[in-house]
């Protein structure tokens, strides 16, 4: 059943997280009826651009989390990003609040350390050596253990934040505080990867629904500092290794619970799979999907979650996605040769309407599809790279 938006039989919809993903969800849902609310730190997020209503809270903050849920009454709460008082939703679904995909999956999903040991120590599946740690000392006792080069991250950040790669001992210091700097709501606890040498890496779309699990074709992807800066899709790989990816897949999805789009990451060498993360909403390499396939990740994630049917997922052509970054700060921002970029052919642009730039960050993205991966990369790039993000007259920070 649902209901009509804005009247007292609705089906609410709260995203905790209103970005450029969360915008994609909310204009889905909305094509479906549903009523919705986007909720972030900032004002004027990309999602609450489009949204019913919006509240700017602090989403570490329980207080304030539990107002705004009390307000609004959602039939469903759809978290976004990383920076969440997960404990809080614990409490909530206890309660009889629906979290999707389950409060225990979020609370897993968003510190590292929950979702590897899950992986790794009770499924079994193949990772790279890890470690932990909360003080410097035990930092560089990790990092000595396991050896040069390792990855270092939060053990709750988003966007590659904090996230680096160290390859000196002379680094090791510099490690330690920018991963403590890129933290969100986890304080200065760190994870200490081995570096594993990879043909490629993926993202499997993974969908759980009424029907059961469905995949997405594997999404290749570059990514600069744990930030994603190009995808394409279908990513070729052996039959082996699509077969033992798709097991693992299921594994942790499965024991993760509930329903929805989960973006799984393998390190590929060879046939060998190792898993590396995966986050219990669509993910920002799947907005390929916006091009490639006939349901894109935010169309399935909420076919998912409503409990519809998810048919056989189809590639309609190979694609490719590139960001579009701003190279400065500015508290408002304007776009310059989108008219070019919209002159690649097959190819299409997101303009994400973030309030205010600062250097890196998203701010739009160029989608092509064409004949083979190779061309729709092309189209992609030259596409992101003939939008300039500039500064609006007196607007610089």
């Amino acid at each position: 059943m649902i209901g009509t938006p804005l009247k007292n039989s609705a089906t609410r919809l709260l995203m905790l997280g209103s970005g450029e993903l969360g915008k994609e969800v909310i204009i889905e849902a909305q094509r479906l009826g549903i009523e919705t609310i986007a909720v972030d730190r900032y004002p004027n997020a990309p999602a609450m651009q489009v949204a019913h209503r919006s509240h700017v809270v602090d989403m570490l903050d329980r207080a304030e989390l539990e107002r705004v849920i009390r307000a609004e009454r959602p039939d469903l709460i759809v978290p976004e990003i990383e920076a969440i008082n997960t404990e809080y939703l614990l409490e909530l679904e206890q309660q009889g609040f629906r979290v999707i995909p389950t409060a225990r999956a979020t609370n897993l999903t968003m510190n590292r350390e929950g979702i590897r040991r899950l992986a790794a120590e009770t499924l079994g599946l193949p990772t790279a050596r890890y470690a932990f740690a909360s003080s410097f000392d035990e930092f560089a006792r990790s990092i000595e253990a396991i050896g040069l080069p390792c990855v270092v991250k939060p053990i709750m950040s988003s966007s590659g934040k904090g996230q680096s790669t160290v390859r000196r001992a002379e680094d090791v210091a510099a490690a330690w505080d920018y991963a403590r700097q890129g933290a969100r709501g986890a304080g200065e606890r760190v994870i200490i990867e081995e570096f594993i040498a990879f043909d490629y890496e993926i993202t499997l779309l993974t969908v759980r629904h009424a029907g059961g699990t469905s995949f997405c074709p594997p999404i290749g992807h570059v990514q600069e500092k744990g930030d994603y800066q190009e995808s394409w899709q279908p990513m070729a790989m052996s039959a082996a290794a699509l077969a033992e990816a798709q097991c693992q897949a299921k594994a942790v999805t499965e024991a993760l619970g509930g329903t929805g789009i989960f973006g799984v990451e393998f390190f590929i060498r060879g046939d060998q799979v190792f898993f590396s993360e995966v986050s219990p909403r669509p993910h920002d390499t799947g907005m390929v999907t916006m091009v490639t396939q006939n349901l894109s990740e935010f169309e399935l994630h909420v076919r998912a979650v409503l409990g519809l049917p998810v048919p056989e997922i189809k590639l309609l052509a190979p694609g490719a996605s590139h960001v579009v970054l701003a190279a400065e700060s500015a508290a408002e921002v304007t776009f310059e040769g989108v008219a070019a970029a919209l002159e690649v052919p097959d190819t299409k642009v997101r303009l994400f309407g973030k309030p205010d730039s600062r250097p890196g960050r998203r701010m739009a993205v160029a989608l092509s599809v064409a004949d083979d991966v190779a061309s729709a990369r092309e189209r992609a790039a030259r596409a992101a790279a003939a939008i300039r993000v500039m500064p609006a007259a007196g607007s610089q920070d």
